[in-house]
Formats: structure tokens, sequence, C-alpha cells
């Protein structure tokens, strides 16, 4: 590491360890700032054997410190950092503005009303994140309310009311309940019996393109007057099936004349002749729209607080229409904007991606270049950080961004600690090794936690490195965990330096793994497949557990190689591997 390098290592240490102690009010502690200082600062990481070193002389500085004058050093290096940790201090430290007129209620009531057709991609993880954050919150309730009543255009998965609510304990909620609309279809039919005997609804055989003209030109359908008894007839035969798609609708009479035209007599009932999937509710013909069943539903749920899309507002105006025949008071809404995604190629559409998986083009709705939240979980991950990000978008009514940066900034935070260090080589090249190097290398399971212990690599003969790795001629370079090399004719040979040769800056540090006894891995990315080889411990690693491959980036396990599990003397040889491979899912640098 050369001196300017260190300069800028021991000037981001300061920072952070100032942050860390003043945000505690106690002494900084090198372990608990490692994995922001290396969040915030990546390029560090290819140095992660001396950077501790650096951090334990800062960190023992800062807390020789008084409180005053970490706050005033702190102030001088990262004003708008301090100005941040004293507005918590000085405010509730709740993300979300508070819910309108929450006090009005004895208990705040909210829905996750998802339309189960496929899992969930990212921007689905918003609605639950918020309202699960506010139940929490306001010691409140929330449900989910699959909203399944179009059975043709927007069919219903039978799979995917599993796989929501698996997607919602991933993210670490539990609803208070669970409803599906398609088995509530005659509490639809009861209240719109009800609504025509208002005076409210009544039933329209128009074309409609024909109704279109009329809508448009603010003259009512000739359909408008029927008395309620006939129209209570014709809705009893739309119930009993006896009408073709398109043949017959229920409307609710809303202002002929109002000014906007998609809020003049909306329809609320209409025939699908293709059945429901959904064995339960395959018989049932007449189906309601969504803004009226929505609507009934929510107020017979007792819903208090609704959130949905700013291009949402004209349901609330529609489903006023219907709370105004019943006499019933209407929830609170809250609009936001829409959530707009980075770093991925695939559209975040379920539509999109289901139509990817079935011309093969991804593998599945885990398929680390589909953003799902599947995607997410089988890279390692965590829930909570996937909420923390939503929760900071707030709930503006402009279109956010989101990025998926900030992701795995929150998931680094968590898993850094607890994550043990592993080497993979990605295209190695092969070069012998000289001199006299150790039989085995002992790096450390993680250079934070000494009582971890190390990990123990057979050497052999010769070693692996990156393409961008590879020394030039007579240039020494340092091999991780195993020692100095010089580069001379072909051969890596060992040299006698110690660390002192890193510290001056006078040496790459490099990863690498033994040629001949280390494992095959296919590492699966939002980019596409990976191939390299591990360190041989990485074959006892079992599916689930989360490694970071140093210089490379974190990846979750996916499954090991059969081969790598046997016993036997030779389980380890390249030679067993060369048809085998491990499988690890990439999580982020």
């Amino acid at each position: 590491m050369n001196d300017e390098l260190r300069e800028r290592v021991e000037r981001e240490v300061e920072k952070h360890a100032l942050l860390n102690a003043v945000k505690h009010e106690s002494d900084a502690d090198v372990g608990a700032i490692m994995g922001p200082l290396m969040g915030d600062n990546p390029e560090f990481r290819e140095h992660g054997d001396e950077i501790p070193g650096i951090a334990g002389g800062v960190v023992s500085q800062v807390n020789d410190l008084s409180y005053e004058e970490k706050r005033e050093r702190l102030e001088e290096l990262a004003p708008e950092e301090l100005a941040e940790i004293e507005a918590e201090d000085e405010g509730d430290d709740h993300p979300l503005p508070d819910l309108p007129n929450a006090e009005a209620y004895d208990e705040i009531r909210m829905r996750c009303a998802p339309n189960p057709n496929g899992p969930w991609h990212v921007g689905h993880a918003r609605m639950p994140a918020v309202i699960g954050t506010y139940r929490d919150r306001y010691d409140g309730w929330f449900c989910v309310r699959f909203d399944d009543t179009d059975p043709e255009t927007k069919r219903p998965d039978l799979e995917a009311y599993d796989a929501i609510l698996d997607d919602l304990e991933y993210l670490g909620f539990e609803p208070d309940a669970v409803y599906r609309a398609s088995d509530r279809l005659e509490t639809y039919y009861d209240h719109a019996r009800e609504l025509i005997e208002l005076d409210g609804a009544y039933t329209c055989s128009c074309p409609g393109e024909e109704f279109s003209e009329l809508k448009n030109a603010g003259e009512p359908c000739p359909h408008r007057d029927k008395d309620a008894e006939t129209v209570l007839e014709e809705f009893e035969a739309m119930v009993d099936g006896e009408y073709d798609s398109g043949e017959m609708v229920l409307r609710v009479k809303t202002d002929i004349e109002h000014k906007n035209p998609a809020l003049r007599d909306f329809v609320a009932f209409r025939m699908i002749d293709t059945p429901h999937p959904r064995e339960e509710a395959n018989d049932y013909r007449c189906w309601p729209m969504l803004d009226f069943q929505s609507g009934i539903d929510d107020h017979l749920i007792g819903i208090t607080h609704i959130i949905r899309g700013i291009d949402l507002q004209d349901s609330a105006k529609k489903q006023r229409f219907v709370y105004d025949y019943f006499g019933w008071e209407y929830p609170e809404v809250v609009h936001w904007g829409h959530v707009q995604l980075d770093a991925y190629d695939v559209k975040m559409s379920t539509s999109t991606i289901a139509e990817l998986i079935e011309e093969g083009e991804l593998d599945g709705w885990d398929d680390p270049r589909a953003p799902t939240l599947k995607s997410l979980r089988r890279r390692g991950i965590r829930g909570e950080a996937i909420v923390d990000a939503m929760v900071d978008l707030g709930t503006s009514t402009s279109d956010v961004d989101l990025a998926m940066s900030s992701i795995y900034a929150n998931n680094r935070e968590l898993i850094d600690d607890e994550t043990d260090r592993r080497f993979m080589v990605r295209d190695g090249t092969e070069l012998p090794l000289g001199g006299s190097p150790p039989a085995e290398a002992n790096p450390p399971l993680h250079p934070d936690h000494e009582e971890r212990g190390v990990r123990e690599i057979p050497v052999g003969d010769a070693v692996l490195l990156e393409p961008d790795d590879l020394p030039d001629r007579e240039e020494r370079v340092w091999l991780k965990g195993l020692g100095c090399f010089r580069y001379t004719d072909g051969t890596l040979e060992h040299t006698d330096d110690d660390i002192d040769v890193v510290r001056e800056g006078d040496v790459d540090v490099v990863h690498w793994v033994p040629a001949s006894e280390s494992v095959p891995l296919r590492m699966r990315t939002p980019e596409g497949d990976v191939f390299g080889r591990a360190e041989p411990g990485v074959a006892d690693l079992e599916p689930d557990e989360l490694v970071q491959f140093e210089r490379v980036g974190f990846a979750r396990i996916d499954n090991v190689a059969q081969s790598a599990t046997d016993d036997s003397s030779n389980r380890r040889s390249r030679d067993r591997h060369e048809d085998e491979e491990t499988v690890a899912y990439y999580t982020h640098d």
C-alpha cells in the first residue's frame, strides 16, 4: 500500500470510528466499523489483510478523545453525517411520515392486496415493507387479501398464493389474516343487490363502443332508468351465468356529466366465460371489477388506511360513489409514486418474467438474472436489507429510484461480520511454485475474529491466479495467507520477504487456490454464470452457508458437488471434479 492510499485509509477509518463513537456515545470498535468502511470504500478490499492493523491504531487514538473532542473532530470531517446523527437523536426515529388522522382510530388496519399472477418482483416488496413497518409502529393490524377476481386478463397462478406468502415471510412479516376475494363472490353479489335497491346500479347491454361514445358525450345510457325490479332480475340472470361474455354488465350510477369520463357510470360486474383456476371458484361466471370488490372488502374488513399508487387515484373516486350510496366512511388514502429499479436487464414485470421463464430465457423465478424476491433470497440477501431500503424511499407521490446498491449496502452490514472468508479464482492461470514455500497456508477465517481460527489450505506444487493478477517478469507478488513470491522464468519463487514489503506498498496482494486440490465452482450472477475453482475447504460447506470469496464478493453456497463430499482420500483431486462442480449464487461485492 503506497503512502497516498494509506493516508486515505487512515482518514476514512478515523471518520467511521468517530461516527461509531459519537452515535453510540462510547468508544469506537474496530469490528463494528469494518463493514461500513469497506462498504463505502470497496477499493480497500484488496488490502483487507493490512487495513485491520491500520484501523487498530487510528481507533485507539480516537478513543483517547473525550466525547466533545470526538464530536468536534467529526464536525470537521463529516458535518452532514453528524447532522444526521443529531437529527435522529432530537426527533422521532421513524423513517416514514405519520399516517393521516391516525389518532382518530382505535386500531390502524391496513391491507396488502396482491394479484396472485406470480411470485413478487422486487418492486412488490415496497407495499409489505411499508405497511408492515406501520403495523409494528402503531401496534396495528394488516392482512393479505388476494384480489383474484379476474380469471381471464389477470389470470391467477395457483402456485402464486403460497409463493407470495413465502415472499412475505422472507421479508420478515406475518399477516394477521389472509383472504381470497374469489371466496367472497356471494358477499359481493349481496352488496350489488342492495346497491340496485338503492337505485345505485343498473344492468347494461350496450356494446362497449356504443357506451363509450355516450359516456364521452355526457349522455346517459338508454338502460339507465330501468326499474330496480328489472335490474335485479337481469343481475340474477348474470349470477346464474345466463349471459355470454360481453353481453351484459352491471354499472354503478355516478354523475354522467362528471368532468372525468372515466368516472361516469363505471362497470361493477361483468361476465367472463373463462373458468377460474381455483376449483372453489370455477363455477362462477359473473365477476366483480376490482374497484367494486376492493371497495366492499375494505369496508367489511375495517381498513382504516390504504396505500396505493398515484396512478390509482380514480379508484378512490369510483369507490367513494359506492360508499356514499351505503353511507360508509371512506378510509384514509396515501398515494405514492412508482419504484424504478436499476441493475437489471429484465423488466420488473410479473408477466414479462413469466414469459421469459416459459420461453426458457430464465431458469425460474429464482434465476439470479430475474428481479424477483426469490432470486434475491437464493443469492443470500436478507429480507431485512430489502425492507430497510424500501422504507427509506418514504411515501412520496413522485416516482422514486431504488438503487440495488442500497440493498447491497444494507445487506453487507448484516452479513459481513458473521461471514467467513474463502478463496476463489476465476478463469485461473496455473503457475508452478519454486523455492521452499510452506506446505500449508493458514489464512484467517475472518480477519476481525481470530477466535474463529484459520483455514488449512494445502499448497502443492502449483497455484492458480486470476489473469489480472499475473505478475510481470521478476516482479514480486504476495499470495494472501502464504507469503511473498518472485515471478522468474515462468515460476513463482518463494522469497524470505516479510509483510513489511506489503505495508511499504512495493508488492501487490492477490488471492489464489492450489492447482491440484482446488474445487471446481460455478457462480451464478445477474450477469451470467462464472466458472472458477475454490480452495478445498469449500467442499465441506453446507448449502445455504454464506461465504465471502476474498477480492470477489459474497456468495451463498447453493449446492456442493457429490464427489466433493466423498470421504475417500482422493475426494479433492482435480480429476474427480472434471465433470462435477459446486454451485454458489453471487450475493454482491
